[in-house]
């Protein structure tokens, strides 16, 4: 399998492009409950450690729900009650976080504990949170979806002028280019 990709801008979105190729014949990356353990250790969502190994077919679920419930809201449309069903479960198996007290510029503040899970279900549970913080976000507005017809990979837009068209421009935006022209090239000769 190729690595992970992790171009969606956040972690939510980066979880629901686990699933590639959704405009062709999609391709599933996440084959097996290790497939999950390792995603949320490499996107940093588990303390280091042998972490339980999370149901494949409840992390998939919660994938699609995260998928649909933004692809809609990007779409000014609300979430199926399905998936903001699957999103909040998954949302509940994270622990509170605890608050602490710190010093910072010469005042007192809170701070919680770093967003990391010491189990495969809890760091599902962090991914749900973060679909949660986008949806109820301004930021919504901003998902787009990779132009490539190859692709369809999801991120948000921060670009300036929020016209970005590719999940990344070294992966599709520069073989679009290159086909086109050579399309071009090829109709001219």
């Amino acid at each position: 399998m190729d690595g992970w990709l992790w171009c969606g801008g956040r972690v939510c979105l980066d979880f629901t492009n686990t699933l590639r190729d959704r405009w062709q014949v999609p391709r599933e990356t996440l084959l097996e409950p290790d497939d999950v353990v390792r995603w949320l250790n490499d996107a940093g969502l588990l303390t280091a450690g042998d972490a339980p190994t999370a149901s494949l077919r409840s992390a998939v679920e919660l994938r699609e729900a995260i998928d649909r419930a933004v692809l809609r809201m990007a779409d000014g449309d609300l979430p199926a009650p399905e998936d903001i069903t699957v999103i909040n479960e998954a949302s509940a198996a994270v622990p509170r976080p605890t608050l602490r007290l710190v010093l910072s510029g010469g005042r007192l503040a809170s701070t919680t504990g770093a967003h990391v899970a010491e189990t495969a279900t809890a760091g599902l549970g962090l991914v749900a949170q973060d679909a949660i913080e986008l949806l109820l976000s301004p930021e919504i507005r901003r998902v787009r979806i990779c132009g490539s017809e190859r692709c369809g990979l999801r991120f948000v837009d921060r670009s300036p002028a929020r016209n970005r068209r590719w999940c990344s421009m070294t992966r599709c935006g520069n073989r679009t280019k290159v086909r086109l022209h050579q399309a071009r090239s090829r109709a001219r000769g």
